[in-house]
């Protein structure tokens, strides 16, 4: 575990490895670079929009889902100072309150019901007051 990794709580360790190791599978495997920017997510939501089109199959792609909601959710947190929280699942919390499951969004994203780049847009919105 990074000195990062530490400081940022045991919630956090598991999606921050699950992130990195994403962004080094596509580098390497795909050469496609991961910058941890928002825009960053088109590729993202291309790539898992790909994995769907070809049909490849929902079991084979699971810990790919994994790695880019992981990696989703952080890029969400380094724009936010958002913090991962673990109640069984993996979920970021905003600093406004509000809770995010970047892994099941890149599974839906995978079914055809989601975006991953749009769920870092809304998460990021800082919400207005009336």
């Amino acid at each position: 575990m990074t000195a990062f990794q530490e400081s940022r709580g045991h919630a956090a360790a598991k999606p921050v490895r699950w992130a990195a190791d994403m962004v080094a599978t596509m580098r390497e495997g795909a050469r496609l670079y991961l910058d941890y920017s928002a825009q960053s997510l088109w590729r993202v939501d291309r790539v898992i929009e790909d994995l769907r089109r070809e049909g490849t199959p929902r079991q084979a792609v699971d810990s790919v889902l994994r790695g880019f909601g992981a990696y989703t959710g952080e890029v969400i947190a380094r724009q936010t100072g958002g913090e991962w929280v673990s109640e069984g699942e993996h979920r970021l919390r905003t600093p406004d309150g509000r809770l995010w499951d970047p892994i099941d969004e890149a599974h839906r994203c995978f079914a055809g019901h989601g975006s991953l780049r749009l769920l870092c847009r809304d998460a990021t919105d800082v919400p207005r007051t009336r």
